[in-house]
């Protein structure tokens, strides 16, 4: 069924996610409406998904979100749904979001980051969408981890009390750690750093942000024995322990874009 500006819509809603995954490879993100819009013939796109149609776009630019200048005029390959009749939507004079990398040496001439990066405008997803581009932008934006390195719990004094520490390889060498933190009649806690020092009175990530798509969309979903450093067997099970509260805590990494992992 067609959105409120007649372009259709994509269900279920993209997550945040699925927008970071669009906005990360993007080189420009720009708010267009659509001039024209030309199906492609079956042998010049044979790989366009089932219930698809490939289609050249024809658009003008009517705010740039981030990127180089193109000026007005933007033209790029999309893939869109058809309607339930096997139809490709009406999408002439429909507002769009495009994400996308400049063609080198063709002015105007765009390819999509993904064949489902023109999205259907609405004034909700651009919102949505100009939150991801500033976190991703800022200057202490969180690093892409690459693998959790270590995983060390220490016992404390006291019975049940004790600190677990992990700590990632990133992007970049850019520090990422957790402090999950065990006190005796106290709820476990836990927290993140963005620094080199560990700080116990950090806190979890909010959710849809981009510090916890960093963890939520990154992390394995078990402690490998070979990372799990701690020097008892007893450390090593509430290390253990600690890492599955940490991805309880964080929830899961949400997709709804076909094909996303």
């Amino acid at each position: 069924m067609p959105s409120a500006n007649g372009a259709p819509t994509l269900k279920p809603a993209l997550t945040y996610a699925d927008l970071v995954d669009l906005a990360l490879p993007a080189e420009l993100v720009t708010r267009a409406e659509i001039r024209r819009a030309t199906r492609l013939k079956p042998e010049q796109a044979p790989d366009v998904p089932a219930g698809k149609a490939r289609l050249y776009v024809e658009a003008v630019t009517t705010a740039l979100l981030v990127g180089p200048d193109l000026g007005e005029s933007i033209r790029f390959l999309a893939d869109v749904p058809l309607d339930a009749k096997g139809r490709v939507p009406k999408l002439t004079r429909t507002q769009v979001l495009v994400l996308a990398r400049t063609v080198a040496g063709r002015p105007g001439e765009l390819q999509l980051v993904a064949g489902d990066a023109m999205l259907p405008w609405s004034a909700d997803t651009e919102t949505r969408l100009r939150s991801v581009l500033t976190a991703l932008l800022a200057p202490d934006a969180p690093a892409r981890v690459l693998s959790l390195r270590e995983a060390l719990h220490v016992p404390g004094n006291l019975a049940g009390e004790g600190e677990t520490q992990l700590f990632f390889a990133t992007e970049g060498e850019r520090p990422i750690a957790l402090s999950i933190l065990r006190r005796p009649g106290e709820p476990t806690r836990w927290g993140v750093s963005f620094s080199e020092i560990v700080d116990q009175a950090a806190t979890p990530p909010a959710h849809d942000t981009l510090a916890w798509y960093r963890l939520a969309c990154s992390l394995p979903q078990s402690l490998s024995e070979r990372a799990n450093i701690s020097a008892t067997a007893n450390d090593r099970r509430i290390a253990t322990e600690d890492y599955a509260l940490v991805l309880a805590d964080l929830g899961p990494c949400t997709r709804n874009r076909p094909g996303a992992h």
